[in-house]
């Protein structure tokens, strides 16, 4: 699979139930071996399988939105995970987190880029968000 904005995420955002300035947004690891992120149907964390949850981030910091050339732009502070075992992971998965898994929103789903898959060692693991970009996702 590619790179892809959660479907149902973009229809949070225009419907303003999903606020990237506002909202806590955090990153979920997913093992792909548990649960294959479908980002054309899946809706909220609740349609990813708990045991396919490698590790949770805390809130991304430093959140910033910006315009340029008919595209709007997402990005946010490099964020670490201090300590991650378990499954191999194939993907990153950005949600809206509510406090409740039903309407923490999906957001978009990264599988190609450096590092991935993963297989995690106990270690911290470090999302550098688009090094060459110098942001998360646009949107146009």
């Amino acid at each position: 699979m590619a790179n892809a904005l959660y479907d149902k995420g973009r229809e949070h955002v225009l419907k303003g139930e999903l606020d990237l300035d506002t909202d806590t947004i955090k990153f979920v690891f997913i093992d792909h071996a548990d649960d294959t992120p479908a980002p054309q149907t899946d809706e909220a964390l609740d349609d990813l399988v708990a045991g396919a949850r490698v590790a949770t981030s805390d809130a991304l910091t430093s959140k910033a939105i910006s315009s340029s050339s008919g595209k709007t732009y997402f990005n946010a502070a490099d964020s670490t995970i201090s300590t991650v075992s378990g499954d191999q992971f194939e993907s990153l998965n950005l949600f809206k987190d509510s406090g409740v898994e039903s309407t923490s929103y999906l957001l978009i789903y990264i599988d190609t880029g450096t590092g991935f898959p993963c297989t995690p060692n106990g270690g911290g693991i470090t999302v550098q968000w688009a090094e060459a970009d110098d942001y998360i996702f646009s949107w146009s």
